[in-house]
């Protein structure tokens, strides 16, 4: 498996200095991609800043917002970042929910399934445009792209056109991804069982009708980890992704993955404490057993050990949290790659 370091959502734009020293630290580590999240910050511009200071590690948005944006604005910064790294830039996107997107966004909402499907099918037809030569003639249900000229057309082509990764968790969201993406970025809240059982084999239905495999296809999974160095350490973390997981199981859309452990019936009870404003209380209808079942719980190295033990074969890379020290951040990386 490769192994990724993910930025902390909400430091990633504390400085420059700390963006671009990070970067360098993970490339000399041997780390195969930097991740930028989209939570309280532009996801690419950090990974503007990476490329100038890197000549390998891969840049990835783990994941962009695609409906806070149209499919000429995505074109436009996938093409220009791939081309800035010398073709090390990966464009994840995903959907986020319904009310980010007309409430925080003030953006339209069409269904994310065919509404992502067409800005993936968007996206390629406009780099078909630029890299290829082909008429610019998209017509679909939420987006048109018709118009291309020459003094509109990127010139610095050299690098290619970049990967596209769909983040996804329901049936309809990972089809998408098998239909038109070139890999998929599972969301955390998944777990070894609902993968298995529901997920691989959407993916290898939909890959094979479009004549590929799972080996013509990347999955990437920024898996749970609740680790730490001491007990006081391990309790904040563990109790901060308890938390994580109330919240996403609150969620309907989320439901399913509950259902495969027979636990279904914590999403409307999660879901009704948020909207009584009890975000608080969350974690307490969190019991071990779930948080062990979605997350990797214990000290930094055993808990990488838990996530080769679960996902080598199965997944393509995984995602580490590098808010650790760098002796660390290597020794998780060699459990992972066993080389230790």
């Amino acid at each position: 498996m490769k192994v990724d370091g993910m930025f902390g959502a909400g430091s990633v734009m504390e400085t420059t200095d700390a963006i671009a020293n990070r970067a360098q630290q993970l490339e000399e580590l041997g780390y195969d991609g930097l991740q930028i999240a989209e939570v309280s910050h532009d996801p690419f511009l950090p990974l503007v800043l990476a490329a100038h200071q890197t000549s390998k590690i891969e840049l990835r948005t783990s994941i962009a917002v695609a409906f806070a944006r149209g499919p000429m604005n995505l074109a436009n910064i996938g093409h220009d970042l791939n081309a800035l790294s010398n073709g090390r830039f990966v464009l994840g996107l995903g959907s986020q929910i319904r009310p980010h997107i007309v409430k925080r966004f003030s953006m339209p909402w069409h269904g994310p399934a065919k509404q992502m499907q067409e800005m993936i099918e968007a996206i390629n037809a406009i780099w078909d445009c630029w890299y290829d030569g082909a008429p610019l003639k998209y017509t679909g249900e939420f987006y048109q792209h018709t118009l291309m000229t020459p003094e509109f057309t990127p010139p610095n082509q050299d690098a290619g056109r970049p990967k596209i990764l769909l983040a996804a968790v329901g049936p309809l969201m990972v089809k998408t991804a098998a239909r038109v993406a070139d890999g998929i970025i599972i969301h955390p809240f998944c777990t070894e069982t609902y993968l298995k059982q529901v997920m691989l084999p959407v993916l290898e239905s939909e890959l094979k009708a479009r004549g590929k495999t799972l080996d013509d296809f990347q999955i990437q999974y920024p898996a749970f980890m609740a680790t730490g160095d001491t007990e006081e350490e391990l309790y904040k973390n563990r109790e901060a992704i308890r938390y994580r997981i109330g919240y996403y199981a609150s969620t309907p859309a989320y439901k399913g993955v509950l259902d495969v452990h027979g636990w279904g019936d914590m999403q409307p009870v999660l879901n009704k404490m948020t909207k009584e404003g009890k975000w608080d209380e969350l974690a307490g209808e969190v019991s071990d057993e779930v948080l062990e079942t979605f997350a990797a719980v214990g000290e930094p190295v055993p808990a990488a050990q838990i996530i080769k033990d679960r996902y080598e074969g199965i997944v393509d890379r995984v995602t580490l949290d590098i808010r650790k020290s760098e002796q660390t951040l290597a020794d998780q990386m060699a459990v992972i790659r066993g080389s230790s």
